[in-house]
Parts: structure tokens; sequence; C-alpha cells
């Protein structure tokens, strides 16, 4: 999610972004933000790129911002982002190639790449890692210990497409024989992992399962916002979110565009950006690596639970 917040997250985190007196940025939260640059070799067709939210829009653009005008200055055109609240909804933009590139899920992405809908371009490294993990967190002052211990208690999910939001507490459920509707008192979805944070630090929700590297973010940097949580459980390892492109874009782009992520930390503003990101770099990932989240996608899709 100061990943993606750290991813992108990505997946992942982000500080805000100081621009330069050259620099504009517009920002219209219900559809998309601009950034541009002063870069004079522009064509007349701009970058689309899409974010799915796995936190609030502000923060979200506040995470990526400064990441989106370097790749701006280096392409040498104009980016706007195309901000949804969903994941479904950005899943849209990419089977109608309305975008060139996106920072999405693995729970969307291995709906994409089972229709063919899109080319996985990179993923971010973490940790030195190309794995995360789902949280399941509760409200400290509860009785709750494990997930069994949510029963009849309010639960958040992220978003019904969201691998560590969704699929994974639905895999409990269904080990559990029951289903959501049964088995909680009440379940919101919230469409941001910091938002279902918040809501169960304030104490407004009592449980929500969240992306791990985003919560491990938010603890390191606002101590504050998760002090009244604690995690009662942790998936096993997920393949990274990653950064994927429309089957119809030109191949040659593709490669440009994934040749211009891998070289990010190869030049000093690039490293100061992703250090603040906490992402080592980003890496070409083989689609094998999100193998568990289809598994899990088929597991909890078996049957209606």
């Amino acid at each position: 999610m100061k990943w993606l917040n750290y991813l992108l997250m990505l997946f992942i985190f982000f500080v805000s972004c100081n621009n330069q007196k050259s620099e504009k940025t517009i920002i219209d939260f219900n559809e998309k933000a601009i950034i541009d640059t002063d870069n004079k070799n522009k064509d007349n067709r701009p970058i689309y790129i899409a974010i799915a939210s796995m936190t609030s829009p502000r923060e979200t653009f506040t995470y990526y911002s400064q990441l989106i005008k370097y790749l701006a200055d280096k392409i040498g055109k104009t980016i706007l982002i195309k901000q949804k609240k969903t994941y479904d909804e950005v899943n849209e933009l990419l089977k109608n190639g309305e975008v060139d590139f996106a920072f999405i899920c693995s729970g969307a992405y291995v709906g994409l790449s089972q229709k063919r809908d899109v080319d996985l371009l990179v993923a971010p490294v973490i940790n030195d890692k190309t794995y995360y993990q789902a949280y399941i967190i509760s409200n400290k002052n509860l009785k709750i210990e494990k997930f069994e211990d949510l029963k009849d208690f309010s639960f958040a999910f992220t978003d019904p497409l969201s691998n560590t939001g969704y699929f994974y507490p639905k895999k409990l459920l269904k080990e559990l024989e029951t289903n959501k509707n049964l088995f909680f008192s009440k379940t919101v979805y919230t469409y941001g992992h910091d938002i279902s944070i918040h809501m169960v630090n304030k104490g407004v929700i009592d449980g929500a399962s969240v992306h791990g590297l985003i919560y491990d973010f938010i603890e390191r940097t606002h101590p504050e916002s998760i002090k009244n949580i604690k995690i009662i459980q942790k998936s096993e390892w997920f393949g990274m979110p990653p950064v994927v492109t429309p089957k119809s874009l030109d191949k040659e782009v593709y490669k440009k565009y994934q040749q211009l992520f891998l070289q990010i930390n190869q030049d000093s503003i690039g490293r100061d950006i992703l250090k603040k990101l906490k992402i080592e770099k980003f890496s070409v990932m083989q689609d094998s690596i999100y193998n568990n989240v289809r598994k899990l996608k088929e597991y909890v899709e078996g049957k209606n639970h």
C-alpha cells in the first residue's frame, strides 16, 4: 500500500511525492490521476496504466507517484493513471486493451492468465523474496487466538478477486465446512487492505484477511495503526502481485516496458525510489510461481461455499 506500498504492490507502500516546479499533477480519484512531465519528445498518445486498489485511492496515488513520475520521464510521455475501485474493473480495462500495463494482485492475474487476456511483464522482489503471505488479523482486545475463534464475529474481505483478502479466508471456511454467511456475524468488502487494517485496529470490524507485505510496512512505519491488532494466522506463500500488459499490446512496446522496469535499480534515482518502496528490484517471473494461487482459487471455487 511514504508498495505499492510496499507492493505494489503491489503489490507495496510509498512516501509522499515532492514534485519539481516543472511538473504538474492533477488528481481525480473517481477516475484517473494524471502525472505529466516537461519532456519535449512526446508523441500525441499518452501511456495509460491501471492500478488495482490494494490500498485506498489516495494512499495508492501517494505510494505510486514517484515511481510513475520516474517511468514517465524515462518513456518520455505523459502517463494517465486509471484508478478503479475493484479488481474486476481493472481486469476489464486489460481485457479491452484500454491500458498499456497494470499493477494487479495475484488473484486477479490467475483469472486473466487462464483466459490468456494478459502477458506477465515483471513482479517486484521484496525482502529478497518473490512470494508473500496473507495474514488473518483480529482486534487484540477480543478473545480470538485462531481463525475458528472468529465464529459469530464480524469480518472484512478486501475484494472478491483478492487472493489474500478473499480466496485464502474462503479456503479456511471451506476447511471448516461452512461459509461466510453461517460463520461470521457480519461481513464487508473494504476494497483496500489498509482500510481493513484500520477498521480492525479501531474495533469497527473484529477480524480480516490482509496482504502481509502491506501489514508489515504499516507496522514498521506507523506502529500506532496496528497497536490494537494481533496476527492469528499466516498463509502459505504465494507469487508476488505482478505488473501485466494486455495481450493486444505491441510486442516491441512490451519489451521496451519490461526493460525499463528491469533497469530501475540501475541508476541512483531509481534505486532511491525502490528503496522507499522497500523493493529490491523488478524481475521477470515464471508464470509457475502463481500455481499456488491457481490451486487455491480452484479449491475455493470447487463448491458453492
